[in-house]
């Protein structure tokens, strides 16, 4: 049997219950590992879980949604991570219930976030996939043989049919993509840190009130419970020996009825059963029995080790002992629950939390560049009503003043975004925060058009399309430059926006622009150096197609454009314009690549970029050399006019 070895693992919602029972153990026994926690800090999740971990070495927490494709990307990339275990997720079956779209965003939409990033890395080694015992649906009363790995998934809540969802959608990567997942599919799981939404943490916390415990139907269903450590003992194993593209159970065979639950419960309370418990109406549709099969996982050489009346005894002792560690969970305690009676993750507890969540500050995003277009309200009759009105993303940066000043020149309606994009569910609120990612998906299900200034710099000549060529780049060829993080995680993100039908990816090269003091204007950067290379590039004057790209916005253009003026320019012909109009005097020298790249930190990309299809759809547009003259050098001439 092989071992595989992790050496960065990403672990989903490991704030919540089980998942930071496994991160503090692997945290704690194999301090070679680098353990990144990313979670949300919903309603279910507490910082103060992760406490044994906090001063770990080997342990970074970043608060985060596996529905934010940039940040997943991003951290796959940035933390090199090679392992993930996806625990995150709505768990409980009572909220799906009530609030079963939530159950559909999180737990598939979230997983199928996670495969897409996986696919575009290409750098994962072990996809860990948690499911659910729910998936197999009812196990006959009368049956002696639990289900096992292959048996037939067959559903009956919302919950468990978006986890029988997230299921396919691993199974389809694992053999479409060959990403190599393992599934794990468990009984239920009691003992320290469970928000008290789940049965045994309610009669508890109830019990410990003086409060009678509501039992669903007639109590008659019957579970099977394993101790938390236990289970994180069992991922453990999994992790390090579980084969690819197989399903293991997490299970145990000391199975037990809910009004048994409620009596072990009530005898530690020493509290009268027949007093205590109180039968109410049972859910829509309330399984009997989950049973299952866990060989094949002992046979991986994992074994239950804490009895039931121990693993009771030690829940009930740390509840009693930390009565307020989820703060008010009333909500929570009602027979049933919905998620909108409770409140937010607990973040507040823990005193060190703005240092804790590293994430915030680590993640930038490079969003800053992604504009919006929203129509006008088809509900106003107003003749004075405009056609359009932006809201643009990147008021400080050097592209997005520039659309400002020129929506404000052609009298056209614009806002500003306040505030770094990264949480999705603020993205129309006070304060937008999504990912570039986030934001084309919220655009898309409120049918507006998306306009993202992306960068052409995601490719290089090569064989196809050599220096000097005269061949370039077109919008459907895949991008070769790999050679910088920047170019790679936008490449990434412009793969993923293929799959929205509303956005419109503007390719921004070198950008340049009339505004010869602007210290990001190409112009400007090589005019301040003393040796430059001079190879031809495709470039972008930005006073010349800005204006386009609102009009491509007025005719509803969507898909990826190569967004630069058609042909090529060097650096020494930009600067012999330079010497022309502006400075007579102005000198420079030339060195290679290979002498750049002793003087710089990451590589450059250099291309030709094909822009025929913008071309032809605005006949216009002057080539690049004809550009700079018109738009940068006459409107900046210093020199007597020829």
């Amino acid at each position: 049997m092989s071992t595989f070895t992790p050496k960065n693992i990403l672990i989903t919602g490991a704030a919540g219950f089980i998942a930071s029972h496994v991160a503090n153990r692997l945290i704690r026994n194999y301090p070679d590992y680098k353990i990144v926690v990313l979670d949300k800090l919903d309603y279910c999740s507490n910082l103060k879980n992760l406490l044994p971990s906090k001063s770990s070495p080997n342990f970074k927490f970043v608060k985060g949604d596996i529905g934010s494709a940039d940040l997943v990307n991003y951290l796959l990339v940035a933390e090199n991570i090679d392992t993930i275990m996806h625990f995150a997720a709505q768990t409980h079956v009572d909220n799906s219930f009530g609030n079963s779209f939530e159950f559909t965003k999180n737990n598939i939409y979230g997983t199928h976030v996670l495969l897409e990033a996986c696919k575009v890395t290409k750098q994962i080694r072990r996809f860990i996939h948690v499911s659910t015992d729910e998936v197999y649906g009812e196990t006959d009363e009368d049956a002696v043989v639990g289900n096992h790995e292959a048996s037939q998934l067959l559903p009956t809540n919302p919950y468990s049919a978006t986890k029988a969802g997230a299921e396919m959608l691993v199974m389809a990567y694992g053999r479409s993509y060959g990403l190599p997942v393992i599934t794990t599919r468990g009984n239920n799981v009691y003992g320290l840190n469970q928000f008290p939404e789940k049965l045994i943490p309610k009669f508890i916390l109830l019990a410990m009130k003086g409060k009678t415990l509501p039992i669903h139907g007639d109590g008659s269903n019957v579970r099977s419970y394993l101790y938390c450590e236990d289970v994180a003992e069992a991922f453990e194993v999994i992790l390090h020996k579980g084969e690819v593209g197989h399903v293991y159970n997490i299970g145990t065979k000391k199975e037990r009825r809910v009004i048994d639950v409620a009596r072990d419960v009530c005898n530690l309370f020493n509290m009268d059963p027949d007093k205590s418990i109180e039968f109410v109406e049972n859910r829509p549709f309330n399984d009997q029995r989950y049973f299952l099969d866990d060989q094949k996982l002992k046979n991986l050489g994992w074994s239950e080790r804490t009895t039931w009346e121990d693993g009771l005894k030690k829940t009930m002792e740390w509840y009693t002992s930390n009565p307020d560690w989820w703060g008010d969970v009333s909500g929570a305690l009602l027979p049933h629950p919905r998620m909108l009676m409770m409140t937010g993750g607990i973040e507040k507890h823990f005193s060190e939390a703005e240092n804790y969540e590293s994430g915030k500050s680590e993640f930038a995003g490079n969003s800053n560049q992604a504009k919006m277009l929203s129509p006008a309200s088809k509900s106003s009759s107003s003749p004075q009503k405009p056609a359009l009105k932006f809201l643009i993303y990147g008021r400080t940066g050097w592209i997005g003043g520039l659309l400002g000043k020129l929506c404000e020149k052609q009298d056209i309606p614009y806002e500003y975004g306040k505030g770094r994009l990264q949480d999705r569910a603020q993205a129309f609120g006070r304060h937008p925060r999504s990912g570039t990612l986030n934001l084309a998906d919220i655009c898309r299900e409120h049918g507006l058009l998306m306009m993202n200034f992306a960068t052409g710099c995601i490719f290089e000549y090569n064989d196809s399309h050599p220096e000097g060529s005269g061949i370039g780049f077109k919008e459907e060829d895949t991008p070769n430059f790999i050679g910088s993080f920047y170019s790679k995680t936008k490449a990434m993100v412009e793969e993923l926006l293929k799959e929205y039908d509303n956005v419109c990816t503007l390719r921004v090269r070198m950008p340049i622009s009339s505004d010869l003091n602007n210290p990001r204007n190409f112009i400007t950067k090589i005019s301040r150096y003393n040796k430059v290379v001079n190879i031809p590039n495709s470039m972008t004057i930005l006073d010349e197609l800005l204006p386009i790209s609102v009009e491509m916005a007025k005719r509803n253009l969507r898909g990826i454009w190569n967004f630069t003026n058609p042909g090529v320019v060097s650096h020494n012909e930009i600067l012999e314009m330079y010497k022309k109009y502006i400075d007579p005097e102005f000198k420079w020298t030339n060195f290679t690549l290979e002498e750049q790249a002793k003087v710089i930190v990451a590589p450059r990309s250099n291309n030709e970029m094909d822009a025929s299809k913008l071309k032809k759809e605005f006949p216009e547009l002057l080539p690049i050399k004809e550009s700079l003259i018109k738009n940068v050098f006459e409107p900046n001439r210093k020199t007597p006019a020829e």
